[in-house]
């Protein structure tokens, strides 16, 4: 699909993985998702975007640090693209709100891409541009692109919420949903469950 590694041994599969950072809202949502997505390793949760050293869940509730709720996905470029990545990230959350998606309100849950490298960004910018002139959204995206400075990881009972918290309203309404519109668009593409 993807083509053929023809290395071998551990550098190989090392070579392999790639890393995006994502902030589409909560981030227990953009989690739950990747999570699910065949060819991510792992998406973690997490804050980037501000400059306070290792945010703690409060401060960056507090709307007042810069930070974004983000998610930190690895996947495997042999099973997965940063294209589908995008293409599941603008499938799964509102890129025209400012600074809110649903309830969530302010700059922590605002729409980024925190890119890596040229490539990430560029890739980035062409599917927003194709977006765009394809006129998929009525309103315009507001998704920021940002130069991935630092991502800290949120506190270990952020990590696999909904997993772990199905039965939290929270869960029910909002990821609940999401999930469902993930699972029928991209159904072809679920990890399979064990």
């Amino acid at each position: 699909m993807f083509g053929q590694n023809t290395t071998t041994g551990k550098a190989a599969k090392q070579s392999n993985f790639e890393t995006i950072t994502l902030a589409g809202g909560c981030y227990w949502c953009v989690e739950a998702v990747y999570e699910n997505l065949n060819g991510v390793k792992s998406a973690v949760s997490g804050f980037a975007g501000g400059k306070m050293v290792n945010p703690s869940y409060e401060d960056v509730s507090s709307g007042r640090t810069g930070y974004a709720e983000a998610v930190q996905i690895t996947y495997d470029r042999n099973i997965t693209s940063l294209d589908e990545i995008f293409k599941v990230f603008f499938s799964v959350h509102d890129p025209t709100t400012l600074n809110r998606q649903g309830a969530d309100v302010g700059t922590q849950y605002r729409s980024a891409i925190f890119y890596k490298n040229e490539e990430q960004k560029i890739a980035a910018q062409a599917i927003m541009n194709a977006l765009k002139k394809g006129k998929i959204y009525e309103s315009s995206i507001v998704t920021a692109l940002e130069p991935l400075t630092t991502f800290y990881k949120a506190e270990d009972y952020h990590q696999n919420y909904y997993a772990n918290n199905k039965s939290q309203p929270y869960c029910q309404m909002v990821i609940q949903p999401k999930m469902e519109k993930f699972e029928k668009l991209f159904k072809d593409r679920l990890k399979k469950k064990k």
